[in-house]
C-alpha cells in the first residue's frame, strides 16, 4: 500500500510539472503574439531585444490592418529591463515609418536614459520619428540597403490657422532637432538643411538617406548588420563591467 501511495504522489508531481511546462509554453506564445518577443531573461540571455516595427502608435488607435508598435507596451518593457539586474544590454531593431511624435520621442528619451548599454540598428527604414529612436542608443548601426527619411513634423486632423499653431509646430520641431543633435554627431544646421530640402521627396520636404549616407552626415555611427550590432553591444557591456569593477576596487 505504501508503494502504491508513493507511486501516486510521484505521478501527481510529474503531472504538475507537465502542467507547468504547458503553461510556460502558452505564456511564451502569448507574449510572442502580443509583443513580438518573449523578453524572458535566462542565464545565457542577458541581451534583450526591443523591436520597433511599423508605425508608432500613440494616443490614437491605428486600424487593425496596420502593423504598429504600441508605446504602452514598450514603456513597461524598458522599465522592466532597467530594473532587472540580469539584463546587461538592449538591442533595438528598427524598421519603422514613424508615427506619433509624442509617443516616439517619449520612447527615445527612455532608451537614452537607460543605465544599460544600448545599440540600435536600422534594418529597413528609420523614417520620421524613427530618426531620434535610432540615435537614442549608446551606439547606432544601419544596414547598407536601409533608408532614413528626415523631414519636418506633420500634423493630421483639426488645425487652427493662427500664429499659435505655427509656434507650437516650431517648439515641437525644436524638441526633436535638439534630441537628434544631442544623441548623434550631426550638425544642427545640416540637419535643418536636410529637413527643408524640396527637391528629393515628391509633394513633400526632406531628405532620403540610404545606408552609408546616414553615417557620412553623422546621424548614425556605423554601417553594419546584426552580427556587428551584437558584437558592439557585447563590447559595451564588457567595458561597463570593467568600469564598475574599477569603481568597486577604488571604494574598497
Amino acid at each position: 500500500m505504501k508503494n502504491f501511495f508513493y507511486s501516486l504522489k510521484s505521478e501527481n508531481k510529474d503531472m504538475e510539472k507537465d502542467e507547468e511546462k504547458l503553461n510556460e509554453a502558452k505564456e511564451k506564445r502569448e507574449e510572442i503574439k502580443e509583443f513580438g518577443t518573449t523578453n524572458e531573461v535566462e542565464q545565457d540571455e542577458s541581451i534583450q531585444i526591443l523591436p520597433i516595427i511599423g508605425q508608432i502608435e500613440g494616443h490614437q488607435v491605428l486600424p487593425a490592418q496596420s502593423k504598429s508598435t504600441k508605446y504602452e507596451h514598450v514603456i513597461p518593457q524598458l522599465i522592466s529591463m532597467e530594473r532587472n539586474d540580469k539584463v546587461k544590454g538592449v538591442l533595438i531593431i528598427l524598421n519603422t515609418v514613424g508615427g506619433d511624435v509624442e509617443a516616439g520621442l517619449a520612447i527615445a528619451e527612455m532608451i537614452n536614459s537607460l543605465s544599460k548599454p544600448t545599440v540600435s540598428i536600422v534594418i529597413g527604414g528609420g523614417h520620421s520619428i524613427g530618426v531620434p529612436l535610432a540615435t537614442s542608443s549608446s551606439y547606432s548601426f544601419i544596414t547598407p540597403s536601409a533608408t532614413m527619411i528626415v523631414h519636418p513634423i506633420r500634423m493630421n486632423g483639426f488645425v487652427i490657422g493662427v500664429a499659435q499653431t505655427f509656434n507650437y509646430f516650431q517648439k515641437m520641431q525644436e524638441r526633436i532637432d535638439n534630441f537628434i543633435v544631442r544623441t548623434s554627431k550631426i550638425n544642427k544646421n545640416e540637419l535643418k538643411e536636410m529637413m527643408l530640402k524640396s527637391d528629393e521627396l515628391l509633394n513633400d520636404m526632406g531628405t532620403i538617406l540610404i545606408g552609408s549616407q546616414a553615417v557620412e552626415c553623422g546621424l548614425i555611427d556605423e554601417e553594419g548588420g546584426i552580427k556587428d550590432a551584437l558584437a558592439k553591444l557585447k563590447q559595451l557591456i564588457e567595458e561597463k563591467e570593467e568600469e564598475e569593477k574599477k569603481e568597486m576596487d577604488i571604494k574598497e
